[in-house]
């Protein structure tokens, strides 16, 4: 026997008491986030799978509303998220993701400009341009 009646149609009452962000306990190590979604866009609603790489899930959900938003043109407001895991690296589907798992990646700092520690060491005029490389 059913709680609620179908012929009633039961609606849930209730109230936002509070909403608290749950942070990241270890935000130095890259994880993999496996995202499962649904969104409406203008002609039918759509099921979807994505991936990426971030230090924290909030950051992984910030890339997706972006790429959803810039692609697919999908609001955030028309995005459901039905389920969030983090992935192995052997369990990576996306070729934009394995391309990051090697051991030597190395990403350099370019285009650094070397500034003086304080300001009574600044000059107003350079008799040379900086050296940035």
């Amino acid at each position: 026997q059913l709680a609620c009646p179908l012929d009633l149609g039961c609606h849930s009452v209730g109230q936002v008491l509070s909403i608290k962000e749950v942070e990241e306990k270890n935000t130095s190590e890259v994880k993999n986030y496996g995202i499962w979604l649904r969104y409406n866009s203008r002609s039918n609603t759509t099921n979807m799978y994505k991936e990426f790489r971030d230090v924290s899930l909030n950051g992984a959900v910030g890339q997706l509303y972006n790429q959803m938003a810039s692609l697919h043109r999908a609001r955030f407001f028309s995005i459901q998220i039905i389920k969030t895991a983090v992935v192995a690296n052997e369990e990576a589907k996306r070729p934009h993701i394995h391309q990051f798992m090697g051991e030597g990646v190395k990403f350099p700092l370019l285009h650094r400009i070397k500034r003086p520690a304080l300001p009574k060491f600044r000059a107003t005029f350079a008799a040379r341009r900086p050296s940035t490389h």
